[in-house]
């Protein structure tokens, strides 16, 4: 699947940004569709489908937080947010809402283009065949159909949580550092990012059911990071939690 098959909706209620970022993706191939409200941005969403979707935080008539929720209901599809804000908790409740990722303005629209193809490539590519199914006790991952199941129910993960979690359950036991996780889950270092990966790893508990008191499957390191264990095994490590 090339980028000319892509489909990216831009939402951006400011005409200048809207247009330059329409340009620049264009240019590299993407089918883009631009639109200036969040209202629009959800009656553009049901009618088609989309592989990656740019969302300004600050919009008229429907909020940026509003339809990343509505979205976030029926679709994992990537999510960029754009936005003003610059501080640390305005970026994790950006990440706690379901975006992938997180642009702040004013920013170079060929940034914006880098992040779009490094996600893209994140989600369509990077199978790792070598393993195409993981099983956990009633947690399996399959790889080759993207999806992951608890007893037979299929969990709805967004991207970035599935690549958190095929990250840490392809090495069960081994710790991981959360830069070491922002690298791998979001493709490049970026400072101040390592927070996020605590907005993640809450996401993907709530949704897998473990209990972070007496998590099953996704451990915190305390001052280091997080590791995955295998329920079922025998002799699993025993770092402290």
């Amino acid at each position: 699947m090339d980028s000319a098959t892509r489909r990216i909706l831009l939402v951006e209620d400011e005409k200048n940004i809207r247009e330059a970022v329409t340009a620049y993706l264009e240019k590299e191939g993407y089918w883009v569709s631009a639109v200036e409200d969040g209202k629009e941005a959800l009656e553009e969403f049901s009618r088609s489908n989309y592989d990656l979707i740019v969302l300004d935080l600050m919009l008229p008539k429907v909020t940026g937080e509003q339809v990343c929720r509505a979205i976030r209901d029926v679709s994992d599809v990537p999510i960029v947010m754009l936005t003003a804000k610059g501080e640390i908790e305005d970026r994790i409740i950006g990440f706690e809402l379901g975006a992938d990722d997180y642009l702040i303005k004013p920013f170079s629209p060929r940034e914006l283009v880098a992040r779009v193809r490094a996600l893209l490539r994140r989600v369509h590519s990077d199978r790792e065949p070598l393993r195409e199914e993981m099983a956990y006790g009633d947690l399996v991952i399959d790889m080759t159909g993207h999806k992951v199941t608890i007893r037979g129910e299929e969990i709805d993960l967004t991207a970035s949580e599935f690549k958190l979690l095929t990250t840490l359950a392809r090495y069960p036991g081994r710790v991981y550092s959360r830069m070491e996780l922002v690298e791998k889950v979001l493709g490049y270092d970026f400072e101040g990012y390592e927070r996020t990966i605590d907005s993640h790893v809450k996401n993907l508990r709530a949704k897998l059911g473990d209990n972070p008191r007496a998590p099953r499957w996704l451990h915190t390191v305390h001052g280091v990071g997080y590791r995955f264990e295998n329920p079922n095994a025998t002799g699993a490590a025993g770092l402290s939690d």
